[in-house]
């Protein structure tokens, strides 16, 4: 490291060791040499360079004394933007918790930054399922408040789009997760922009405020602590005038006109030493005053889900304090102020010693931020249902998501039917990797194609999605069409012989008629490749053509389709019972061929072909034996 940047890394330091973050410093000093030879002047969409942004963030870190990892990887949060260097080489470096990180962060500030295509709501799942670490989530905020002290650079657009996303995605995170220190200063900045007319409407209302009862916040705070003092309660007490954009909330859910039609305009906060003092505070500010009917609240002794503590209450007459006007006034410890600021990230401890009651696990980060997003009692449902997905992107940053387990292969057919046929090998995070290689959210995954489809029949154990195998399935077949024309030509002569028919001439006119229907070549043709597959018997297709003159063995004629689903089919020893052909092998067009049936909960016997795949699955306790009506009677 030059003179330079070891004197730029001095102050960092400094800065480091006075928020309390103990790191090692030889680590920090080759992550932050590595960040700053890998941004060089590099810019950042927001016209600043990628370093300068990136100090900025964990400026805006730092009052949440993250941990060593956590500095590290918000040093090397942008380094995967340019591919200056892989999650692999990362992982060496630096170990896996701070490529995890850096992974996690990657895909989200992609997707939530500039140029991304997602919908909030998609932006919400992917938090839910990506963030499995407090950090991630964190590091996410303190870089979108970054991104916004630079919001006079950007085209008017380009701030809308920000302060939309700032007011209906970061701000209500921040919110659910008890981080006010980030949730307030982010709505500051992007209310007025989305919300113009209703910012100034409000100004306006709060400077008439401020005209008719002055600036007495300050002279009553003092007040409120020196009766404290004389009724034994230390206590630091300061005023609080409500924000602007919590205001337009309240008054848009309350149907208000104006801002004095709130009591929670102004509050006071009065910190103590502890829980008991709370209430013995409480007590003396109750005798003080005229406390506010049914505006009592004990979030001491029922903290809020994100763990949020506090006693609440709404009085009038208090010193200092314009007769007309009600106060809220919140009464905490130091430690209860801490976590009110700065929510879940204020006890978290990923430090050496931390007591496993004080790390925050990815169920409860989840739990909090579902409850923020579910309606009613859901919110364990998305979860659940977001457990088995990955969020992956391509080199341009567009998100696929996958289930869990999903390979590159996968990624391709998922891309496209095309890119999948064509694919030869897949770079993840700048490495290339081999076919079987497990995808994991945040992965940056790109395909390498052959010229023309080349595809592989063993990829059929390889693809994880069922639509994918579906596509190379169809490929395959679509490829094999002669071969298995060819082969089901003869299956279908073979059969024929047996019946002492004809064989099948060039035009294949004995499938011309079927089902009632005339088929085209192409249709003939289609009827063949289904028995070179094996998706169809040949002798159940005897039973959709028309009678033969001078049949050997005569065959049944097919059976008029009746209303009775159980007119042609009944079960054996004649027990009468309601029933109805399964819909995923169709039994009711295969009339001849071997069949089954099995009892549902409903008491309904369900009719399947013998070889159908959904059999395989079935109980074999609720197996009944079934049979076709038609070929009973042809034997009487």
């Amino acid at each position: 490291m030059g003179e330079t940047a070891a004197s730029a890394l001095a102050p960092f330091l400094s800065k480091l060791e006075k928020a309390n973050v103990k790191c090692d410093s030889t680590r920090l000093r080759a992550a932050y040499a590595l960040a700053e030879h890998l941004y060089g002047q590099e810019q950042h969409w927001t016209g600043i360079p990628v370093f300068e942004h990136v100090m900025e963030v964990i400026g805006n870190l730092l009052p949440f004394e993250p941990d060593e990892d956590t500095v590290i990887a918000c040093l090397l949060h942008h380094v995967l933007y340019g591919r200056h260097i892989s999650l692999t080489e990362l992982e060496e470096q630096f170990g896996p918790k701070v490529k995890s990180l850096v992974s996690a962060v990657h895909l989200l500030s992609h997707v939530t930054m500039n140029g991304r295509r997602n919908s909030i709501e998609d932006l919400r799942l992917m938090l839910l399922t990506v963030s499995e670490d407090v950090r991630v989530v964190l590091i996410i905020l303190c870089d979108q408040c970054a991104v916004l002290d630079h919001l006079s650079a950007l085209a008017l657009e380009q701030k809308r789009h920000l302060c939309h996303d700032t007011l209906n995605l970061f701000a209500p995170v921040a919110a659910r997760l008890g981080i006010h220190a980030l949730k307030q200063r982010m709505e500051k900045i992007a209310f007025p922009v989305i919300y113009p007319s209703d910012a100034e409407r409000i100004d306006e209302q709060l400077k008439q405020v401020h005209d008719k009862y002055g600036f007495f916040l300050s002279d009553a705070s003092y007040a409120i602590a020196r009766v404290l003092q004389e009724h034994g309660v230390q206590a630091e007490v300061w005023g609080r005038e409500k924000q602007p954009y919590s205001i337009f909330m309240k008054m848009k859910a309350k149907s208000l006109t104006h801002v004095q039609g709130l009591h929670d305009l102004f509050a006071f906060r009065v910190i103590v030493a502890n829980p008991e003092e709370c209430y013995q505070a409480l007590g003396v500010l109750h005798r003080l005053g005229r406390p506010f009917a049914n505006r009592f609240k004990d979030f001491i002794a029922f903290p809020k889900p994100n763990g949020y503590q506090s006693l609440h209450t709404t009085i009038a007459r208090l010193p200092g304090v314009p007769e007309a006007l009600f106060i809220e006034v919140q009464v905490r410890t130091d430690q209860m102020h801490r976590e009110a600021e700065y929510g879940i990230a204020a006890h978290w401890s990923y430090k050496e010693g931390g007591t496993t009651d004080q790390v925050i696990h990815r169920v409860q980060l989840q739990k909090v931020l579902s409850s923020q997003y579910s309606v009613g009692e859901e919110g364990e449902e998305i979860t659940s249902a977001l457990a088995d997905h990955i969020f992956v992107l391509t080199p341009k940053g567009d998100i696929v998501e996958l289930p869990e387990g999903a390979t590159p292969l996968d990624f391709a057919f998922q891309i496209h039917t095309d890119l999948g046929l064509s694919f030869r090998a897949a770079r993840v995070n700048g490495s290339i990797v081999p076919l079987d290689h497990e995808l994991e959210n945040g992965d940056v995954v790109e395909i390498i194609k052959h010229r023309i489809p080349n595809p592989s029949p063993e990829w059929m154990q390889l693809l994880k999605m069922a639509s994918s195998r579906s596509r190379l399935k169809r490929y395959l077949y679509a490829l094999n069409r002669d071969e298995y024309v060819a082969s089901g030509k003869e299956l279908l002569n073979a059969e024929l012989q047996k019946h002492r028919l004809p064989h099948l001439d060039n035009d294949l006119s004995l499938l011309k008629y079927y089902d009632g229907r005339v088929l085209t070549m192409s249709d003939r043709e289609d009827v063949l490749l289904k028995i070179g597959q094996g998706a169809e018997k040949p002798a159940s297709i005897l039973t959709h053509m028309p009678a033969v003159p001078g049949l050997a063995c005569p065959l049944p004629k097919k059976q008029p389709r009746l209303q009775r689903k159980d007119a042609i089919v009944e079960i054996e020893g004649g027990v009468q019972m309601p029933m109805r052909f399964a819909k995923c092998c169709k039994a009711q067009e295969a009339v001849g061929d071997e069949i089954t049936g099995f009892i549902t909960r409903t008491g309904e016997v369900t009719v399947h072909r013998d070889d159908c795949r959904m059999v395989r699955f079935a109980n074999p306790e609720r197996q009944i034996a079934v049979r076709w009506r038609v070929a009973a009677e042809a034997k009487q």
